[in-house]
C-alpha cells in the first residue's frame, strides 16, 4: 500500500479521536513486561489482547485456531484442531516466536515444531497477550518477532464446569473443570480429551491434557504454582518429509512443572520462578512397521528466573536475570545440553504530565554452546490525547539455532554444525486510538535480519540444509480496526489486514521456509445478535501465501447462552475451499461440530 494511503488512513483514524471517550474493554489489564508491568493504556508496543469474551465467541475449538482469526498471525496447520502447528508473526519463521504460559516460556529446544504442544484448552485461558515486534531484551531466546503470553488463573469461586464437542468424522471432546477458593487459597484443576477419525486417510489424533494451578495470598503478595501435561499421538500423512509419506506416525508429550514467589515491599517489587519443562517426540515412519525408522528425543529445560523493580521519583527500573540448563537425549540428534544464562535491564520515564514514556533496555545473553551476545532496544510513546496516542520502538533480537537446525539427519535432510546465530534490527512506528466503541492500531515496521536460518538447497534432487542466508529485510504495514455496537442487531466488526514484502539479497536457491510467509492478510469478523441470549460470529479470511495458492476461509459459529449453561453450533470452511498452509498437506472441507458447556457455581 502506498504511503499516501497510509497518511490518509492515519488522518482518518486522528478525525475519529475527536469524538472518542476512554475505552473500557481493557480497563484494568496490566501487561507484564518481566521486570516492568504497565496498564495497557501506558504500553507503546503492538500489543494485542485476546479477552475470555472473544474466545467463548471464537469458531475455534483451539488455541492454534484462535490465533489465526487476528492479522499477523499465520498458524501452519498440518492438519485440523491443532495438533500440530507452526506460529508466525509477522513473517518470521516458526522458530522465532516465544510463546509464554503465565510468563513460563514453552519454547522446544528440540525443534519449533513443537513450541505450542501446550498442556492447557481453550476453556482454561483467561486472556492471551500478544507482543509483536522485537522483544529478545526482555524474554530472550525465540523472541525474534514476537511473544504470545497465555494466562490462566483460578477463577476466585467454588465452581465446576462440564462441556462437550461432537462433529464430523468422528469427532468428540470432553473436558471438565473444577474450581476450590477460600480465603486465602485458591485452586483450578482443568481435563479435556478429544479424539476424531480424521478426515483423510492417517489423520486420526487422540489428544489428552490436564492443568492445575493454585495461588496462595500473602500479605502484599504470594505464592503459586502450576503443573500440566499433554498427550498427543496422531497420524502424520505428509506432515513431513514428502506428501508421498502417508504412514507417518507420532507420539509428543509435554509437561510443564513451575513455582513462583512475588512480593511487593513499598516501591520494590519481587517475582522468582523455578520451572521444569519436559518434552517426549516420538517419531515413526511408517506406522504398522515402526523398526524401519524411529526417531526418539527426550528433551529437558530446567531453569530459575527472578525478576525485580523499583519504583522512584526517577521512574520504573526494572532488573531481571535468568538461569537455564537445556539438555537433549536422541537417536538422531545425539546426547546434547547447554547453559544459558540472562540478564536485562530496563527503565520506564514519564514526562510532561505523563503524555510522553520512554523505556530503554538491554539485555546480556550468554550460551555456553555460542558465546555472549548483547542486546539493545528502546519504546517512545506519546499521548496526543485522552484516547490517542502515537508510539516507535527500536531493538535488536537474536536467535541460536535448535538442534535440530544443527545435527538433524534423514534421507532428505542434513543439519548443519556451523551454524550461527541469526539477528535482527526491528524498528515500528505506530498510531493506537480507543475510542468508547472503536479500536483502532495502525503501524509500519521493518526487520532486517543477519544470518538468517533456512532449509535450503541449489537443485530438487538435492538434500535439505539449513544455512545462514546472508540478509533478508521484511517491510510491512498492519491495520487493525474494531468497532463495537452497544444497542444494535450488530454488536461488532473487526477489520485486519497485514501486508508484508520480503526482500531477500540472495536468491538464486530453493527456499523451505524464508519465502513462505503471507503476502497479504485479511480478517473481517462480525458479530451480531439475533434474539435474546443467541448470537452469531461469522470470520472471513483472505490469505494470499507467496509460495502457495491465495485462498478465502468462512467459519461461522452460532451461540446461545444462558448465566450457567451455554449451547453452540460450528461451521468451519463453509465455503469448501480446497487449500494447504504447510508442506503441501491439504486441510479439510466444510466441517459442521457442535457442542455444550455448563457451569454450577457452589458455597
Amino acid at each position: 500500500m502506498r504511503i499516501k494511503n497510509t497518511c490518509t488512513l492515519f488522518c482518518l483514524f486522528g478525525v475519529l479521536a475527536l469524538f472518542g471517550q476512554e475505552d473500557k474493554e481493557l480497563e484494568g489489564v496490566v501487561i507484564d513486561g518481566k521486570t516492568v508491568s504497565i496498564p495497557f493504556s501506558q504500553t507503546s508496543q503492538n500489543i494485542q489482547v485476546i479477552t475470555k469474551t472473544q474466545i467463548a465467541q471464537a469458531p475455534a475449538t483451539s488455541i492454534e485456531e484462535l490465533l489465526s482469526y487476528y492479522s499477523g498471525i499465520d498458524i501452519r496447520q498440518r492438519g485440523v484442531h491443532g495438533v500440530l502447528a507452526d506460529i508466525s508473526i509477522r513473517g518470521s519463521s516458526f522458530e522465532q516466536v516465544l510463546v509464554l504460559i503465565n510468563g513460563i516460556r514453552m519454547n522446544d529446544n528440540q525443534t519449533g515444531h513443537n513450541t505450542m504442544n501446550i498442556p492447557i484448552d481453550m476453556a482454561t485461558v483467561e486472556r492471551i497477550e500478544i507482543f509483536k515486534g522485537p522483544a529478545a531484551r526482555r524474554f530472550g531466546q525465540n523472541a525474534y518477532a514476537g511473544v504470545i503470553n497465555i494466562i490462566t488463573k483460578p477463577s476466585g469461586h467454588n465452581d465446576i464446569n462440564i462441556s462437550a464437542l461432537g462433529g464430523e468424522f468422528g469427532t468428540y471432546a470432553l473436558g471438565a473443570g473444577l474450581n476450590l477458593s477460600g480465603k486465602k487459597f485458591s485452586q483450578f484443576l482443568q481435563a479435556e480429551t478429544t479424539q476424531s477419525d480424521g478426515y483423510r486417510y492417517n489423520t486420526d489424533y487422540l489428544v489428552k491434557n490436564v492443568w492445575y494451578q493454585n495461588k496462595y495470598k500473602l500479605n502484599d503478595g504470594e505464592i503459586q504454582m502450576q503443573a500440566g501435561i499433554i498427550d498427543k499421538k496422531f497420524g502424520a500423512n505428509g506432515f513431513y518429509s514428502s506428501p508421498l509419506a502417508k504412514d507417518q506416525y507420532e507420539k509428543i508429550q509435554t509437561s510443564l512443572v513451575s513455582l513462583g514467589w512475588n512480593q511487593r515491599f513499598n516501591g520494590f517489587r519481587i517475582a522468582a520462578n523455578t520451572y521444569w519443562r519436559r518434552s517426549q517426540d516420538e517419531y515413526i515412519f511408517v506406522r504398522s512397521n515402526p523398526s524401519a525408522y524411529r526417531n526418539l528425543h527426550i528433551g529437558n529445560s530446567i531453569g530459575l528466573e527472578v525478576n525485580s523493580n523499583y519504583t522512584s521519583r526517577f521512574g520504573l527500573t526494572g532488573l531481571g536475570v535468568d538461569f537455564r540448563k537445556e539438555y537433549l537425549n536422541s537417536n538422531n540428534l545425539g546426547d546434547r545440553d547447554r547453559l544459558v544464562r540472562f540478564v536485562f535491564l530496563e527503565h520506564h520515564l514519564l514526562f510532561y504530565n505523563k503524555k510522553l514514556d520512554i523505556t530503554p533496555g538491554i539485555s546480556f545473553a550468554d550460551y555456553s554452546d555460542f558465546g555472549s551476545f548483547w542486546y539493545p532496544g528502546i519504546d517512545v510513546g506519546y499521548q496526543l490525547t485522552a484516547n490517542t496516542k502515537i508510539f516507535a520502538n527500536l531493538g535488536k533480537t537474536y536467535r541460536v539455532p535448535s538442534y535440530t537446525d544443527l545435527y538433524y539427519s534423514d534421507p532428505i535432510n542434513d543439519g548443519n554444525p556451523e551454524l550461527k546465530p541469526e539477528s535482527a534490527l526491528s524498528y515500528e512506528i505506530g498510531y493506537r486510538l480507543a475510542h468508547k466503541n472503536i479500536r483502532t492500531t495502525v503501524s509500519l515496521f521493518r526487520r532486517e535480519s543477519k544470518n538468517l536460518i533456512d532449509w535450503i538447497k541449489e537443485k530438487e534432487e538435492d538434500k535439505w540444509k539449513p544455512e545462514n542466508v546472508v540478509r533478508v529485510s521484511t517491510n510491512g504495514l498492519e491495520i487493525d480496526f474494531r468497532h463495537q455496537f452497544f444497542t444494535s442487531f450488530i454488536k461488532s466488526y473487526n477489520i485486519g489486514y497485514t501486508y508484508l514484502d520480503n526482500d531477500l539479497k540472495r536468491s538464486h536457491f530453493i527456499s523451505r521456509y524464508s519465502l513462505d510467509n503471507l503476502k497479504h492478510q485479511l480478517v473481517v469478523k462480525l458479530e451480531h445478535k439475533l434474539i435474546k441470549n443467541l448470537s452469531n460470529q461469522i470470520i472471513y479470511r483472505y490469505n494470499d501465501r507467496i509460495s502457495l495458492d491465495n485462498y478465502q476461509l468462512l467459519d461461522d459459529r452460532l451461540l446461545y447462552k444462558l448465566k450457567d449453561f451455554s449451547v453452540f453450533i460450528q461451521v468451519n470452511n463453509i465455503l469448501n475451499t480446497r487449500y494447504t498452509e504447510t508442506n503441501l498437506v491439504s486441510m479439510p472441507g466444510r466441517w459442521l461440530q457442535f457442542g455444550a458447556s455448563f457451569k454450577n457455581v457452589f458455597n
